[in-house]
């Protein structure tokens, strides 16, 4: 509990924070609850005091009935204003904090270590970004709007009933904390069924995201059952979930609505028994010892209005924890995102003219400790070599290169580019060393132009078109609806070879010092490989550049070829040279050309 607690303060001490900068509305918001308050609290006054001045049967003082009815009205009206401008001032400072909240969680994201992005499920984290920080906003902000007025609305609405009759104000103190305790009771019981609520919906949305992308494969492999149990499965642990969140938080209004009445009714039953003996002593009450002014009509309506205004913030409030409580386990995940820690980008040490001589020292990694994959791994790689990378699944080919990328960093050992330590380098200087091509092709809603000059924003019209020709996409593209401005989307038919062969236009406009191609031409047709193959060669020439390769065709011409397995390199030289051998590399060349019998 203890830990619950102290989870609740630092996150509401975090939420303070963004909302510093607007103080302006805060005050705003202040102001307006206090104008608002008070306009309310003055109406029953004035028609309390209307009723005092209707005497009996042909004694109405109509001027001083019409003056309270005419003030009554414009209290309305003032309150109405008040509210509206509260409301405002609430709204501006709720989607201020949502879109700095969203901006920087957003931020996290893509300035997050990679190890982040793969340990995580795309659905979850944004579910995170987008649906738990509207839940801040409606749960937090909103709710503690509602929490101020009726706090003030509470003490206010208790200081004007102890002027006018403190001993029914004292009756109505001492039963208001059973409607407090039974809020205390079920907000207790609220808080850790909203923090799995939203858990389990991260879940749900990370599930859907990914059934929904690979839908092709599941209704290939006949998966729709297992897809949709699934999604039951998780749908029926939400369902309970938030089954028993809602139960517990929709006790809350009726149970202090009980509560309220009955405080409603002793009010009723006490100031009626006043107005009686308050008539019968002659204006004046005496109460054995107690002796009180006279207790009116008028001034029993303006306490059951009293009463009615003081229980009322109850049942708002108990709703607003509820909020407030979902809020707080949805600010906890966005927080998560927000204090992942990024990326070191640091580094002093400047290349003036990239050569691309890559050495690896004594370099250890895996991705969970204790779980071995390289272990004591060198390499020295000559500027404008071919490096081919090549071995089975799981052999440590693609981890190689997000080492060299440094999307992961070593565990013991170093990296060398030219002779400095790549952890030396500035991050973003060190990466745009590089030009890479994966099997997965990265294409935004953009134009087709801005999707190539991805990375080199000022690329002219010219280099663009310069850089699809070379890749063989230039007769595609002007076939699309807009030609080069066409804007990618799910209304235009792309190919996946299509979408590699972007890809690789991108890099060839990049034209950087060092190229990684990662099966770059797994989606394209025999004939364009060809011709890609000879498009690479021309920019391969004088540039150091790693090839990991499942056809072996591929690499023929490599300057060397590193075979590796269990993270380790076993074999390394040119093809001719790995052939001679008949070692490994030998077997795996000719079972993927050995003749089927």
């Amino acid at each position: 509990m203890k830990q619950t607690k102290s989870l609740k303060r630092n996150i509401a001490g975090r939420l303070l924070r963004y909302v510093r900068p607007y103080k302006a509305y805060v005050l705003g918001a202040f102001v307006f609850s206090i104008l608002y308050v008070g306009f309310v609290l003055l109406g029953p006054v004035l028609y309390g005091r209307a009723i005092d001045h209707m005497i009996g049967e042909g004694a109405v003082e109509f001027a001083q009935v019409y003056r309270m009815v005419a003030g009554f009205a414009a209290c309305v009206l003032l309150a109405a204003l008040s509210q509206k401008l509260l409301g405002n001032c609430v709204n501006s400072l709720c989607y201020k904090l949502v879109r700095d909240l969203r901006r920087e969680a957003f931020f996290a994201v893509t300035e997050a270590r990679v190890k982040y992005v793969d340990s995580h499920a795309q659905g979850d984290v944004m579910a995170r970004i987008v649906n738990d920080v509207d839940i801040i906003s409606d749960g937090l902000l909103q709710g503690a709007s509602q929490l101020f007025t009726g706090v003030m609305t509470i003490l206010a609405t208790l200081v004007v009933m102890f002027v006018i009759n403190y001993v029914i104000a004292l009756v109505v103190v001492i039963l208001t904390p059973l409607s407090l305790f039974v809020a205390a009771f079920i907000t207790k019981r609220t808080f850790k069924s909203f923090s799995k609520q939203v858990k389990v919906q991260g879940e749900l949305a990370a599930h859907a995201k990914e059934m929904i992308g690979g839908q092709k494969a599941v209704i290939l492999f006949n998966e729709e059952k297992y897809s949709c149990e699934k999604f039951e499965k998780i749908d029926r642990e939400l369902y309970e979930i938030g089954w028993r969140a809602q139960y517990y938080s929709a006790l809350t209004n009726p149970s202090t609505r009980f509560v309220n009445a009955i405080i409603y009714a002793v009010v009723g039953v006490l100031g009626a028994i006043f107005c009686i003996l308050s008539v019968r002593s002659g204006g004046q009450l005496v109460l054995g010892a107690l002796t009180l002014s006279g207790f009116t009509v008028g001034m029993l309506s303006v306490f059951l209005s009293y009463a009615n205004q003081y229980t009322k913030p109850f049942n708002e409030v108990s709703n607003v924890i509820t909020q407030m409580q979902n809020a707080f386990a949805s600010a906890e995940r966005v927080f998560e995102v927000i204090d992942e820690p990024a990326e070191e980008r640091g580094g002093n040490k400047h290349i003036e003219k990239v050569r691309g001589d890559i050495r690896i020292e004594n370099a250890r990694f895996s991705y969970e400790p204790g779980q071995k994959l390289i272990e004591n791994f060198n390499l020295d790689v000559k500027a404008g070599s071919k490096i081919a990378i090549v071995g089975p699944t799981g052999c440590g080919k693609t981890t190689l290169i997000n080492l060299l990328m440094r999307f992961y960093d070593l565990n013991e050992g170093n990296i060398f580019v030219d002779g400095v330590n790549i952890r030396d380098i500035p991050l973003d200087e060190y990466r745009g060393m590089f030009g890479m091509v994966l099997q997965e092709s990265f294409l935004a809603g953009e134009t087709v132009a801005w999707n190539i000059a991805y990375g080199k924003g000022n690329a002219t019209r010219e280099q663009i078109e310069a850089a699809a020709k070379a890749a063989y996409c230039d007769f595609f593209i002007r076939n699309m609806p807009d030609g080069y401005d066409t804007v990618l989307s799910s209304n235009i038919n792309v190919s996946q070879g299509e979408r590699q062969l972007l890809c690789i236009a991108r890099v060839m406009l990049a034209d950087p010092p060092m190229l990684i191609l990662d099966e770059a031409t797994s989606n394209i047709d025999t004939m364009t490989e060809l011709r890609i193959q000879k498009a690479f060669k021309k920019i391969m020439q004088g540039r150091t550049s790693f090839i990991v390769a499942h056809r072996l065709s591929t690499i023929l011409d490599a300057d060397v070829i590193l075979v590796m397995n269990h993270g380790s390199i076993i074999e390394q030289g040119t093809h001719a040279e790995l052939m001679e051998k008949k070692g490994f590399y030998y077997n795996l060349y000719n079972s993927q050309f050995a003749k089927s019998e």
